[in-house]
């Protein structure tokens, strides 16, 4: 095996890799095994920042190094150190959705000239869900009072339950959170007390640091859920679309321009003003504009106008490295500085688009919701610009690319299960899984992560997850990692389906009305929208007349990265999800904390994490779950059945 072949599944990033190697440039894979050996401290979560006295680095057999020279614990320090990077993660996601109330409430009001209601359908949807009136109020006015309402979510000072999680989990879920003080009022508000919390000389209760931790989560659950449904009140909500994945979705004839990041606000723009520009890039000598993503900016462009995919997280720099983007467009999150460096090399342009977010020496086009189209025109037109300056010495096009079948909102999803069951669609798949025609359904969402081979988690575990009829949905880089290796296709389903997943794809593509048949894995959108995942697990537990820890349903984090990563999974633990993640997580350092998470939680909650890094455990402990939970549900219904039966006799 190649050095390069250790790195990645991915055989366009394998040639890159060369590439980088023969020009000197150091990429994120080289800086990842710079790192080696990494600091036993810090994996294992014992190694305390949060004051000036420290760091603090617990060695147990030590004496008075046992201890942090304020008197901390390891299960402290561990659990303080945990739940600050759930707080990280909710901060991202839900400044996100924040953007997008924003957005929504100025559209309502008559001062966002650039955007509109694209979908009002789904704006009294989500009206009528959360409480609203609707009846003789124009579509603007119920933007107004929608967006009023998500936004109260952050800064709400009463003790009222965030709107976004009280209207959309279970019964069941929602007793749980309030029995265990969890449920957040305020996702500003549950972070604020948390990070004091967690200051020196506060909480010492690692169960207690735990459970606010938690609520935390659930702010990020909260700014989630509606940021997708105000993205898809805004840009429309997505249905099935066929694009292609890959570094050979970049045309060396086009003007490239990658759209990277995670908030679609701007990039949606960008994507539909190069459709009016495309006469301006032929006159400087392309064909045309050709737009590809990265990351979950990406995943959103893709989810909704079938925007390519170029590459995801762990490898966006090499898709600066094959001469052909000319612009690399970026707002927040996931966003590797050293795209600044690299574009010295090329002739790239990097241009930033948040304030929050800035890379020393790139170009920056300030984002303004009252001038987004003038801004996405500026932005192309540097880029139509800087296609006359390419170097074709430095081009090196890539071959690598895959068809993809994504688009799979909920709405979607439900729709094209319809063709099957009009009256009630999402029995079409219950009834599949009590018939054990599927084993269950699983999550995929995450990053990506070095310190295994970049996409072979992903990769690996969906396979033996489809030979074992699992119907799986995915998210973010997840998703990409799916696209980039052909799994979101029909031949996919043909090549690693199961008997029953196949019978069941099939059955349902024979009777839907799609432009093509339906693919490996459903691909969801982009990390905000696992909410679109855990609506559809609402909806199983609903139908089965369970709550969610009853329903054979499962998360993966393949290579979970990111402090986003941590909240998400946190949260599904306490929808009651088992979440398995192919890292060992920062909480070995606590055999107490690592305890709560791996096992005491199922007791309260029903979910709980699952620390696998070799593909194939992680895949049968999944598996296991799923199992375990299926044979429940169908002796459960088995024993209904009978009941019924009796008292029908009776």
């Amino acid at each position: 095996m190649s050095e390069f072949e250790k790195c990645t599944v991915d055989p366009a990033a394998r040639e890159m890799l060369v590439k980088a190697k023969k020009i000197g440039f150091l990429t994120s894979f080289d800086r990842a095994k710079a790192q080696e050996p990494r600091c036993n401290f810090g994996n294992s979560g014992i190694c305390c920042r949060i004051c000036l006295q420290g760091p603090c680095r617990i060695i147990p057999k030590k004496l008075g190094a046992n201890k942090g020279i304020c008197g901390a614990s390891d299960y402290t320090i561990v659990a303080r150190n945990t739940v600050r990077y759930i707080a990280g993660g909710a901060s991202a996601h839900s400044d996100h959705g924040r953007h997008i109330a924003t957005a929504v409430l100025h559209v309502g009001e008559g001062h966002a000239k650039d955007y509109k209601i694209t979908d009002s359908a789904k704006l009294l949807k989500v009206a009528k869900r959360i409480g609203l009136p609707t009846e003789g109020k124009s579509i603007n006015e119920v933007a107004v009072a929608v967006a009023s309402e998500a936004l109260k979510d952050f800064g709400r000072q009463d003790t009222a339950p965030c709107t976004w999680v009280e209207s959309t989990v279970t019964e069941g879920r929602k007793k749980k959170f309030k029995d265990t003080t969890i449920m957040p009022s305020s996702i500003n508000g549950s972070i604020a007390e948390l990070l004091h919390q967690t200051h020196i000389g506060n909480d010492a209760d690692p169960v207690n640091i735990i459970f606010s931790g938690l609520r935390v989560a659930l702010g990020d659950y909260d700014g989630m859920q509606l940021a997708t449904d105000l993205s898809d009140v805004l840009f429309g909500t997505p249905t099935p679309t066929v694009t292609e994945a890959n570094l050979g979705v970049l045309d060396p004839e086009m003007v490239n321009i990658c759209v990277h990041g995670h908030n679609p606000l701007l990039s949606q723009v960008v994507v539909d003003t190069a459709r009016e520009m495309q006469e301006e890039a032929k006159a400087a000598g392309a064909k045309g504009i050709k737009l590809s993503g990265i990351c979950c900016t990406g995943n959103e462009v893709l989810s909704r106008a079938g925007v390519a995919i170029a590459t995801n997280f762990a490898t966006q720099e090499l898709a600066i490295m094959t001469g052909l983007v000319d612009a690399i467009v970026v707002d927040v999150q996931c966003i590797m500085p050293s795209l600044r460096s690299l574009s010295e090399c090329f002739h790239t342009k990097v241009i930033t688009t948040m304030p929050i977010s800035k890379i020393p020496g790139s170009y920056h086009y300030e984002f303004d919701e009252e001038n987004a189209v003038e801004s996405a025109r500026a932005i192309i037109r540097l880029a139509i610009e800087t296609y006359k300056r390419r170097d074709p010495e430095k081009i090196e096009r890539q071959e690598y690319k895959n068809k993809v079948v994504a688009g799979f909102s909920l709405e979607a999803i439900l729709e094209i299960f319809a063709s099957v069951n009009p009256d009630n669609p999402i029995s079409v798949l219950t009834e599949a899984i009590k018939a054990g025609e599927l084993k269950g359904v699983a999550l995929f969402a995450g990053c990506n992560n070095l310190k295994g081979t970049h996409n072979q988690n992903h990769v690996e575990i969906a396979k033996k997850m489809a030979a074992n009829d699992v119907f799986m949905v995915a998210t973010g880089c997840a998703g990409q990692a799916y696209a980039m290796s052909g799994l979101l296709t029909p031949e996919a389903v043909e090549a690693y389906a199961g008997p029953g997943l196949k019978a069941f794809l099939n059955r349902i593509s024979a009777k839907a009305d799609l432009k093509t048949a339906l693919p490996l894995i459903f691909h969801m959108g982009s990390c905000v929208d696992n909410s679109r995942a855990t609506s559809l697990l609402t909806l199983m537990a609903n139908e089965l007349g369970v709550d969610t820890p009853d329903v054979p349903f499962v998360a993966s984090a393949p290579e979970p990265m990111s402090e986003k990563a941590v909240a998400i999974g946190a949260w599904n633990v306490a929808m009651g999800i088992p979440v398995h993640i192919g890292v060992i997580a920062p909480t070995t350092g606590s055999d107490l904390v690592h305890g709560v998470v791996t096992q005491i939680a199922k007791d309260v909650f029903g979910g709980y994490f699952i620390m696998e890094t070799d593909y194939a455990k992680g895949t049968d402990k999944l598996l296991a779950a799923l199992e375990e939970r299926s044979w429940k549900l169908r002796i459960r219904s088995a024993a209904k059945a009978k009941y019924a039966e009796r008292e029908t006799a009776n």
